[in-house]
């Protein structure tokens, strides 16, 4: 096993395809693929490429963190009681463990993610 992997942001394999929880739209009728690329530590941390089409969802962490690096699209994230942040091509950002919010694909959006759950 190697201890340096690449993240591919346009992995040539099929994706896992899905869609929001229904207690979790808002709005919309997003559709989301996830590129799992790699797991370790005992399956608490995994990294990927994640997709969204436009729509609105509730975003509930829990214990989970969550590193996010936008590729493409354009996202607006409200935390619960907070004011909107938007997000581009480019942009990263920290979802802490207890953040609860809005998460709105204005364009659609692809990311590498790295979440690390106990």
């Amino acid at each position: 096993m190697s201890l340096l992997k690449t993240i591919d942001p346009s992995p040539s394999f099929a994706p896992r395809e899905n869609v929001p929880a229904p207690e979790r739209l808002v709005s919309g009728d997003p559709k989301l693929k996830t590129w799992a690329q790699d797991v370790a530590r005992n399956e608490t941390v995994h990294t990927g490429v994640w997709e969204a089409t436009p729509g609105v969802s509730r975003s509930i962490k829990g214990k989970t963190f969550e590193f996010c690096h936008i590729l493409s699209g354009v996202i607006e994230i409200t935390p619960d009681g907070g004011e909107p942040v938007v997000y581009k091509a480019g942009d990263s950002f920290v979802m802490k463990p207890g953040f609860v919010g809005t998460w709105k694909t204005i364009e659609t959006v692809r990311k590498i993610y790295v979440t690390v759950t106990p």
